[in-house]
């Protein structure tokens, strides 16, 4: 008997990514659709919804045309993205301009007017007002486009304009909508005073659903076009990308979480209720499944940070190379104890300081200093990064238990047990582990389908490895840790 299949779409910043996978979450057939962003002015940051719309048809006519068998046998979609973006709509659900995407840095001074009108917003929204969420974007457009802010007439995240042009219907799920500085995080509804404190109303948002409930079906005409003709094909409600790269790599439970190492840096952990300590930049949203919510700590150049240092000392794309060297230099307690101390706040910083002006630097340099040196230092200023978030995380009582490491990042064992030891965290690595935002919609479409139970569809993978902090290089790490943080307070210093 066929089985039935499940497909995954991602819309992220630089790509559509479309995952269609079998009953037992085997790979089918994979695609993806290049995106352009737009930088018009200085802070800017763009998209062409229609864009959105046309990847995913390029990325699903690949798989088509790759498993035309197997996709006949669709049972249901899941929807991932980009959060924090602002599609605004006119009355005929067409936009009105390009979309204004989550690296968008123009609304600063809404930031601080959103939070002057809401004498309780960090108890309402649980989060800081910072560029990257929605509701300044919309604050902005009604103060610079005040003509098409008042021909808006619904706002939708960018996952939630695909499920729009998929279906016909406007609706978001809890983990994306928790992202916009609208939605009440604790009780998984709309706050109609942070939505009038922006100028709208509740008629300019979307239906909730939960990211594992049914949101929508395909509308008869996409599935016709999709080879589909006479099929009800649900649409999860989905999740942010975040969120569901959590679902991907099994993260549902309280504790659970991962660690990725990437160009920026996330730890992502799983609460069993709402958690929030905005005043040290953490992030507290929904989850994409019922009843849970996540911490999140994100610093803004992790493997970043590395790539730059490997051009700075001529290594070009030689990542492997210089983590070698950084390892090599790290075997010497002296040296390590001599090295320079680094600062990776190359794009500013998010947790735990929200400095947008925060900058890089090298502290302690000395003549004889080379190379491996300066890649060392990089290596430990990432994972004192991450020891950063984990406390912030700790102090929320949201630190994670064992997360997985993912990312580039996780190729490097030797990182892996560096942010071991310095965030005091027991990590895992898993085989073949992403944070697979694609997959993770896929899972959350195989739920809204009832093709099995939460825990046997969102599987952690097996354990590769087990870093465990090690006394001995904690130790080595921990005055260069207190001397990596006051640095930083001596910078900010500078200039205040």
């Amino acid at each position: 008997m066929a089985r039935e299949t499940f497909l995954g779409l991602d819309i992220g910043t630089s790509s559509v990514k479309a995952l269609l996978i079998d009953a037992d979450q085997q790979v089918i057939a994979e695609a993806s659709a290049a995106l352009d962003v737009s930088r018009p002015h200085p802070l800017w940051s763009e998209q062409n919804p229609e864009d959105w719309v046309e990847g995913v048809e390029a990325a699903v006519h690949t798989v088509r045309r790759h498993a035309p068998e197997a996709f006949a046998r669709l049972a249901a979609v899941g929807l991932s993205g980009q959060m924090h973006g602002a599609t605004f709509l006119d009355a005929d659900d067409r936009p009105l301009r390009p979309a204004i995407l989550w690296n968008d840095g123009r609304s600063f001074a809404q930031c601080e007017e959103l939070t002057r009108r809401v004498p309780d917003f960090l108890a309402r929204a649980g989060n800081l007002a910072m560029p990257g969420f929605t509701a300044p974007k919309a604050m902005w457009v009604a103060r610079h486009e005040p003509a098409v802010f008042a021909a808006t007439r619904r706002i939708l995240l960018p996952k939630d304009y695909v499920r729009l042009k998929l279906s016909g219907e406007a609706v978001s799920e809890m983990s994306d909508a928790a992202g916009t500085l609208w939605l009440d995080i604790a009780g998984r509804r709309w706050d109609e005073e942070l939505i009038a404190a922006s100028g709208l109303t509740r008629a300019h948002m979307p239906a909730l659903v939960e990211g594992s409930e049914v949101s929508a079906y395909l509308s008869p005409e996409i599935a016709a076009s999709w080879g589909l003709a006479g099929r009800r094909i649900p649409i999860a409600g989905g999740g942010g990308d975040n969120a569901a790269s959590a679902v991907g790599v099994g993260a549902i439970e309280a504790g659970e979480g991962f660690v990725s190492l990437g160009t920026s840096g996330v730890i992502f952990s799983v609460t069993d209720k709402y958690v929030s300590l905005p005043q040290r930049t953490l992030h507290a949203f929904c989850h994409a499944l019922p009843g849970r919510w996540h911490g999140m700590s994100v610093m803004l150049s992790a493997a970043a940070s590395l790539s730059w240092a490997a051009q700075l000392v001529g290594r070009g794309d030689k990542i492997g190379s210089c983590v070698d060297a950084a390892e090599v230099f790290g075997r010497d307690a002296e040296a390590v104890k001599s090295a320079p101390v680094f600062l990776p706040y190359l794009s500013g910083e998010r947790t735990p300081h929200n400095d947008a002006q925060a900058t890089g630097l090298f502290a302690g340099l000395r003549a004889n200093h080379g190379a491996e040196a300066l890649l060392f230092s990089v290596l430990e200023g990432v994972a004192f990064s991450f020891a950063d978030g984990t406390d912030v995380l700790r102090e929320a009582g949201a630190a994670p238990n064992v997360p997985l490491l993912v990312g580039g990042g996780a190729r490097s064992g030797y990182w892996g047990q560096m942010i071991s030891d310095v965030t005091g965290l027991s990590i895992d690595l898993a085989a073949g582990a992403e944070a697979g935002a694609a997959l993770g919609a896929a899972r959350l479409g195989m739920l809204a389908a009832k093709a099995g139970e939460e825990r046997a569809i969102c599987a952690r993978p097996e354990t590769q490895r087990r870093f465990t902090p090690d006394p001995a290089r904690a130790a080595l790490h921990a005055p260069r840790l207190a001397r990596y943080r006051a640095l930083y307070k001596a910078e900010r210093a500078t200039r205040l």
